[in-house]
């Protein structure tokens, strides 16, 4: 007799669908209650500028890391994102930000745009932000996610340490990457009264500096504490053989 087609034999039903993989970023409930435990945790750190943190509860930081990392993006830690770089703490920052206390509508310059985060933090407080970024993938990620979260920054592939002259004079300088020295063409890009965060150190450990335009020739120096920052490479920072 005729053999059974496969359509009536009892051993051919469809196989079974692999089973679905767990989303990648978790459900927006989730991320809400880890973004109250973060912002509960930087005042518990001596973060108490209001519209710092207000900016930090309203950043999707979750647009900034790795797909792969979303689940992290509100742990107070620095996430490796590419080019050997890192997305910074939340608490650095909260930290960097509201020592440059400035006014909406301020102009900052970022050195090191790296996962566009700290740019959007600035953004959402009303500031014309400025960044620069020495890999051009980063960059191009990052406008893509500061494009994707609603913010609207000038990015610029390049040297950031002698910073950005067509826009200075500056009201904020805020570098991202760690300096074997103060650059002093960002220092001279400060308006007056400008203030310029950066962290001086070697490759390894840096002490986070604020620095204060007073005059011409003229800048006060405060020093804000330990940090540890990926390593500020350019003509005003340190040589890539360096590093």
């Amino acid at each position: 007799s005729p053999s059974a087609s496969p359509s009536a034999s009892p051993s051919a039903s469809p196989s079974a669908s692999p089973p679905a993989s767990p989303p990648l970023t978790p459900p927006v409930s989730i991320l809400n209650d880890q973004r109250l435990r973060l912002l509960d945790a930087l005042r518990a750190r001596g973060i108490h500028d209001s519209r710092v943190l207000n900016a930090l509860s309203r950043v999707p930081r979750e647009l900034f890391v790795p797909t792969a990392l979303r689940s992290r993006a509100y742990e107070d830690s620095a996430l490796p994102i590419e080019s050997r770089q890192t997305i910074s703490q939340p608490f650095t920052v909260a930290m960097m930000t509201q020592a440059l206390d400035l006014q909406p509508g301020s102009r900052v310059l970022e050195i090191g745009t790296g996962s566009g985060y700290q740019a959007a933090v600035l953004a959402e407080m009303g500031m014309q932000v400025y960044s620069i970024e020495r890999h051009a993938s980063l960059s191009r990620t990052a406008g893509l996610a500061l494009t994707a979260a609603g913010y609207d920054v000038k990015l610029r592939v390049g040297d950031g340490t002698i910073g950005w002259s067509e826009f200075a004079p500056y009201d904020g300088i805020i570098v991202t990457a760690g300096a074997p020295d103060v650059p002093e063409p960002l220092a001279r890009q400060l308006k007056l009264h400008g203030k310029l965060v950066v962290p001086v150190g070697d490759r390894k450990s840096q002490t986070l500096y604020l620095v204060t335009r007073t005059g011409e020739e003229n800048w006060t120096v405060d020093d804000l504490g330990p940090f540890k920052f990926v390593p500020l490479i350019g003509r005003a920072g340190w040589h890539e053989s360096d590093v």
